[in-house]
This record gives C-alpha cells, sequence and structure tokens, in this order.
C-alpha cells in the first residue's frame, strides 16, 4: 500500500511537471509569435504612452523645476529669497506627491489626470497673465500651485497608467518608450527655455504651456481610458489588442 500510494504520487508530480513544462513553453512560444512592439496591433497604448510622457514635459514641469531661482528672479524677488522660494518648491512636490499616491487608488487615474490638467491651466494661465501685466507678486503662489498641480496629477499617474495599457509581454518595451520620450522631451526642453525666456516675454512662454496643457484636457476626456480596477484582458479589449 505505502508503495502505491508513493507511485501514485511520483505520478501526479511528474504530471504536474509535465503540465508546468508545457505552460512555460506555450509561453515562449507566445512571446516569440508575437513579440513584436511596433505593430498597427498596439498603436493605441503606443500612442497613450507616447502623449502622456509629451504632455507631462510640454507642461514646462521640468523646465520650471530646474530654472525656478530664474523665474522668480525675473519676478524682482532678489537671490536669496528666489532659492529660498525654490526649496519650498521641493518641499510642495514631496507633500502633494504623497497626496497623489494615495489618491490615485481612490479617485482612479483619468479623475487625476482632469484635476492635474485643471490646475495645470489656471495656474499657468494666471502665471501668464502675471508676467503680461507686472502682477508679479503672485507668480510664486502660482508656481506652487504649479507644482502641487503636477503632483497630484501627472507626476502620479504616468508610470502606472502606462504599465496598465500594455499586455504583460510588452510591459517593459511600453515603459521604455514613456521613459524614452519623457526624458527626450525633458532635455529639448530644460536646454531651449532659457533661450525662449531670453527671446520672448515670459508670459508668452507660459501662455504657450498653458495651451499644451487645454490640448492635454482635450486628450483625456476624449482619448484616455481609466485603467483603475480592469483587469488586464478587458484593459486589451477596451483598447483593441484582443
Amino acid at each position: 500500500m505505502v508503495l502505491r500510494h508513493l507511485d501514485l504520487s511520483a505520478v501526479l508530480a511528474v504530471g504536474q511537471l509535465e503540465a508546468d513544462a508545457d505552460a512555460i513553453a506555450a509561453a515562449s512560444s507566445e512571446r516569440v509569435t508575437s513579440g513584436r512592439f511596433w505593430t498597427w496591433r498596439l498603436r493605441v497604448p503606443i500612442t497613450l504612452a507616447f502623449l502622456i510622457a509629451f504632455f507631462n514635459q510640454l507642461s514646462g514641469i521640468n523646465a520650471i523645476l530646474y530654472f525656478a531661482p530664474r523665474i522668480f528672479a525675473m519676478t524682482g524677488l532678489g537671490a536669496h529669497a528666489a532659492l529660498l522660494q525654490s526649496v519650498g518648491i521641493g518641499i510642495t512636490n514631496l507633500v502633494f506627491t504623497f497626496v497623489g499616491l494615495w489618491l490615485i487608488d481612490r479617485l482612479g487615474r483619468r479623475t487625476l489626470l482632469f484635476i492635474g490638467s485643471f490646475g495645470y491651466i489656471a495656474s499657468l494661465g494666471l502665471t501668464a497673465w502675471a508676467f503680461a501685466t507686472q502682477h508679479y507678486g503672485i507668480v510664486p503662489a502660482c508656481i506652487f500651485a504649479f507644482i502641487a498641480a503636477h503632483a497630484i496629477g501627472q507626476g502620479a499617474v504616468i508610470w502606472v497608467f502606462i504599465s496598465e495599457i500594455f499586455p504583460n509581454r510588452h510591459r517593459a518595451e511600453g515603459q521604455t518608450l514613456g521613459s524614452s520620450t519623457h526624458w527626450v522631451f525633458a532635455a529639448l526642453l530644460t536646454t531651449f527655455f532659457p533661450a525662449m525666456v531670453s527671446a520672448f516675454s515670459p508670459a508668452y512662454v507660459f501662455a504657450f504651456f498653458a495651451g499644451m496643457m487645454v490640448l492635454q484636457l482635450a486628450w483625456v476626456a476624449f482619448a484616455v481610458p481609466e485603467t483603475k480596477g480592469i483587469p488586464l484582458e478587458q484593459m486589451q479589449k477596451r483598447l483593441g489588442i484582443a
């Protein structure tokens, strides 16, 4: 009886190993046969990943973070005060990043993008108006509001959103696309921002950023799906992948 029991256990164990091996082989075959990333089938998640990273930088976030002392100095603040305001930006970014992380699974990714977009438009639009009319006193508050809007919205959502719109086998490539787009535009923007504010009034520069965020708002309203709590299989069907 003991030997029979051991033989039965061995047979079951071998059967389980064979089933696992078949599953691994099937997954490997699927990865090989459908491993191409740049395909028409993945056009929707590729476009979404590119645009969320593109709009992230066309808000002006990295340029404002890097050149905050110069921006504050353009309002007439002394160098010391400008540096202190930059410290305030860092603290604001930290605090509202935690707020965004707390809200992302409660309100959803799309809702946070809406909140961030409205915050962007209001803060950047007021900053442009302040520079145009020389009401420089409100610029620091507007910049802080801009940082808070970014931390709650785009800053909290971008990488979570990208990871949720690609199939598992293409997730790493999707994150690479988003990261590459993000940092290429970050480099371009921070390279040309000093020349932009020298060649044009800061009012025009911030109005441009605000205009890009109006486009982002329209994109979120008409093209961005909610990914919170959506199973991967259902999300693939929504995006036309499955």
